[in-house]
C-alpha cells in the first residue's frame, strides 16, 4: 500500500466538559465549537463516572428527528424507552442504534444507583431522501458483537461493519458505518481497509495509540481525524491501548440543526417543533 493511499492523522483534538438530559455529566468530543460535526458524524459524547450523582438523573424523555443515535455502553447499565413500544436494557458490552426518522420520543434511565457507569454516544446524521423514515430501533447485546484476535496484540470487537471476515449486528444503516472497538495490548498493531472517501475518527480512551505511517501520538482522552486513503494502521506503545474507530459514508448535505432536530434547512427545522408540540411524533 503506497503512503498514498494510508491515512494520516489530520487532527487531533480533546473533548470538552458538558451535561444532557437531566444533569448527566459527559464529556463532548464532537459537537463542540471547535469540532462541530465529521460529517456524517454529526457528536460524540464519552460518559464514565463513579460517582452515582453524575448520571443517576439520566435522560428522561426527550424527542429527536432526522437522524441517528447510537448508545455503546462499557460500564453499568441504562434502560431505554420509547413512544413506539420499544424497551431495552443495555447492559456493559451492548450496543443500541436508533433510527429516529420522522420523530420518536425516548429515554434511557439507569438501572443500578452505584457503581460505575461508562460508554458512548453517537449521532449519525441521516440523508435528506431518509430524514422522514419510520423510526427504527436495533437492540443488540454484548454476547451479538463479534469479537476478532488479529494475532498482532489486536483484540477487536465488531459493532457494524466488517473486520477479519466478521460483519457487525447493525444492519441497514443509510451511511454504511463502521463501528470497531479496538483493545492493542503492549506493543500491538492493528491494520484496517476501508473506502478511501469515507470520513474516519478514533478516540483513544485507554492508554495511548499511534496512527498511520509517521505515527502520531495519540493519548487517551483524545480524538485523531483522518485523512482520506484506503487503509489505516494503528500501534500501541508499552502500556497498550484501546479506541473506537468509526467510519462512513459523507452525505455532503447541509445540516439544519435545533437541539435533538437535525434537517436540511430552517424551514424543516421549524415544522419539525410545530410536530412535536402538536403530538405528531
Amino acid at each position: 500500500m503506497s503512503a498514498s493511499q494510508t491515512r494520516k492523522v489530520i487532527r487531533v483534538s480533546r473533548g470538552m466538559p458538558a451535561s444532557d438530559g437531566a444533569g448527566v455529566k459527559l464529556t463532548r468530543v464532537i459537537g463542540t465549537p471547535q469540532l462541530r460535526n465529521l460529517d456524517p458524524f454529526l457528536m460524540l459524547d464519552a460518559f464514565g463516572s463513579e460517582e452515582a450523582g453524575d448520571y443517576i438523573a439520566g435522560f428522561p424523555d426527550h424527542p429527536h428527528r432526522g437522524f441517528e443515535t447510537v448508545t455503546y455502553m462499557l460500564a453499568g447499565r441504562m434502560q431505554h424507552q420509547d413512544n413506539k413500544g420499544n424497551k431495552g436494557d443495555l447492559g456493559p458490552g451492548s450496543v443500541q442504534w436508533m433510527t429516529a426518522g420522522r420523530g420518536i420520543v425516548h429515554s434511557e434511565m439507569p438501572l443500578q444507583e452505584s457503581g460505575r457507569m461508562a460508554g458512548f454516544q453517537l449521532w449519525v446524521n441521516l440523508p435528506a431522501k431518509d430524514k422522514m423514515c419510520a423510526p427504527r430501533y436495533q437492540d443488540i447485546a454484548a454476547e451479538e458483537i463479534p469479537t476478532v484476535n488479529s494475532g498482532n496484540g489486536a483484540t477487536v470487537k465488531v459493532l457494524a461493519g466488517n473486520y477479519g471476515g466478521l460483519a457487525g449486528p447493525v444492519t441497514a444503516v443509510a451511511t454504511d458505518p463502521t463501528y470497531l472497538d479496538v483493545t492493542l495490548a503492549a506493543q500491538g498493531a492493528f491494520a484496517y481497509s476501508l473506502e478511501p472517501e469515507y470520513t474516519s475518527f478514533a478516540y483513544v480512551f485507554e492508554g495511548a495509540v499511534s496512527f498511520g505511517d509517521d505515527a502520531t501520538a495519540v493519548k487517551e482522552g483524545e480524538l485523531a481525524v483522518f485523512s482520506e486513503g484506503a487503509g489505516l494502521s494503528a500501534r500501541a506503545g508499552a502500556q497498550g491501548g484501546r479506541f473506537i474507530l468509526l467510519a462512513g459514508r459523507p452525505l455532503k448535505e447541509p445540516i439544519a440543526q435545533y437541539g435533538p432536530f437535525v434537517m436540511n434547512t430552517m424551514d424543516e427545522i421549524e415544522q419539525a417543533v410545530i410536530d412535536f408540540q402538536a403530538g405528531k411524533f
